[in-house]
């Protein structure tokens, strides 16, 4: 069950997004396709902190919410949120409401304006692995859930203030965001 197996149109895909159509979407749209932005970057890190100890579709399908709630996960906007605003993130239905991750979530876009423009993007993509120092997954068992990377990513991201930013979270981000490509080997969707 861990190598790729044929989606509705008959395409091999990885198995994790055969489950609904919102993944099967993400999974050939999104997810492995670089993200560049230090907003974007920023979503994406947020996304995947709120992830942690649930299940990714929870947070796809929540996403237009989450969206809304943090004014489109821009950071100077993001940055200057109030004590109203967390009580109103706190009580949103549309997003996740777990106190320790919206405070980080706010706690970082505070961190991140004081950032020069880029240099979340740059942080993040100087830890990008050479694609030819990594072999191409054939089934599920082979995609690690932390690398020697995410490990420095994370320690980068918490040495400069971040928070929710372990190395398996720092995994999944470099995963949804290209820095690495975990589509298996026989996957429609695998970029080269």
């Amino acid at each position: 069950m861990s190598a790729a197996l044929a989606g509705p149109d008959g395409a091999l895909r990885c198995p994790w997004a055969l489950s609904t159509e919102d993944y099967v979407t993400y999974h050939d749209e999104e997810w492995g396709r670089p993200v560049h932005g230090d907003d974007a970057l920023f979503e994406r890190l947020s996304l995947e902190a709120f992830q942690s100890g649930l299940s990714w579709i929870t947070i796809l399908r929540r996403r237009p919410g989450f969206r809304a709630a943090f004014d489109g996960f821009r950071i100077a906007s993001v940055a200057a949120f109030t004590e109203d605003d967390r009580v109103r993130l706190l009580a949103d239905p549309g997003i996740i409401r777990n106190r320790a991750k919206v405070d980080a979530t706010l706690a970082n876009a505070r961190v991140l304006a004081q950032w020069s423009p880029g240099e979340l993007d740059e942080l993040i993509w100087s830890h990008a692995p050479d694609p030819a120092s990594r072999p191409v997954p054939r089934s599920l068992t082979e995609v690690p859930a932390v690398t020697d990377e995410s490990t420095a990513l994370s320690k980068a991201l918490k040495k400069r203030g971040l928070r929710f930013v372990g190395p398996t979270t720092a995994y999944a981000l470099m995963q949804a965001c290209g820095l690495v490509d975990d589509h298996l080997a026989d996957c429609v969707a695998r970029r080269g």
